[in-house]
């Protein structure tokens, strides 16, 4: 039964897509660095302290090599497409490069900022795409991400966000269809201003037409906390 299945079934093509698939109308959406408890959704250092930081900046390091040895890893180099906003999608059995140079200054070469630290769609975020639709339409085809703090306190104590390069991901890296090489698309974000001494609960959410949403369930949304001292 194995060996039929495996004959007739296009490894590389989701059998189930869209709602029917496992992930359906909740995409996965996931942060990094992770702590080392795997309980625990709490990023906690000092920002002016190396060996505070050190080990977050090491588990970003580690999740972002397979992107910088993206083209060295035999049968993917071929299959990297440049993809952009106003181009065709990649061809079949082709992915989108992810660049992690945009996600400046969120970089290994500058500690990936660790040390700098001193209800419905967000108004931004709507103003955000409009502006954009009257540039290029290509623009919004995007699976847009917001950060928040959850409480109005932690909305207080975040202080202002980037996103980089993009507040969400971009459509041509969809749909997928599991080729050779396949590379997740990244969003970093970047608190440029938190409070420190204080626990900012954080919650990121995606948008798009067809994602459901429901924080209990966790359903489009992704949760951490952050403690700076």
């Amino acid at each position: 039964m194995v060996t039929f299945l495996q004959q007739f079934i296009n490894p590389r093509v989701p059998r189930l897509q869209q709602e029917y698939s496992v992930i359906g109308t909740s995409p996965g959406l996931g942060f990094r660095p992770l702590p080392p408890d795997v309980r625990s959704t709490l990023i906690w250092y000092k920002g002016t302290g190396y060996e505070s930081y050190k080990y977050w900046e090491d588990q970003l390091k580690d999740f972002l090599s397979v992107y910088k040895r993206k083209g060295q890893t035999a049968g993917t180099g071929q299959n990297i497409y440049n993809c952009g906003f106003g181009r065709p999608p990649p061809p079949h059995g082709r992915v989108c490069d992810v660049e992690i140079r945009e996600l400046e200054p969120c970089i290994e070469e500058n500690h990936f900022s660790f040390h700098n630290m001193p209800y419905d769609m967000p108004t931004e975020l709507q103003e955000h795409i409009i502006s954009k639709s009257v540039e290029n339409r290509d623009y919004v085809n995007m699976v847009w991400v917001t950060c928040q703090g959850e409480t109005p306190a932690d909305k207080e104590n975040i202080g202002p966000i980037d996103y980089l390069p993009y507040p969400g991901f971009p459509g041509y890296f969809y749909p997928y269809e599991n080729a050779e090489g396949y590379l997740s698309p990244l969003v970093a974000i970047h608190l440029k201003r938190p409070k420190t001494g204080i626990l900012i609960n954080v919650e990121c959410r995606a948008w798009a037409r067809n994602i459901k949403y429901d924080r209990r369930e966790k359903l489009g949304v992704v949760h951490f906390e952050i403690m700076i001292e």
